[in-house]
């Protein structure tokens, strides 16, 4: 998954980064190439982002467990 972004937002974004030092600069320039190398060989697929929901429990259960995991505001601690 990649982001584009237009020449304007980068020439911010180096705007902010040419104040860096040398080795700050340095490091970015190495995250950055790494990033390219490692996101050509991962690509994803949009549908693994959605999907139903996939669990033994019964949904009285999970609603259950949803139930008694909430937190009475009353019985907050106060600091």
């Amino acid at each position: 998954m990649s982001l584009a972004i237009s020449d304007k937002t980068i020439d911010k974004y180096f705007g902010f980064l040419r104040k860096l030092d040398n080795s700050s600069k340095k490091r970015l320039i190495i995250k950055l190439t790494e990033s390219i190398e490692t996101n050509d060989s991962k690509l994803l697929e949009i549908s693994s982002l959605y999907g139903a929901w996939e669990d033994l429990k019964d949904s009285d259960e999970i609603i259950s467990e949803i139930r008694n995991s909430r937190i009475e505001k009353n019985s907050l601690e106060s600091f």
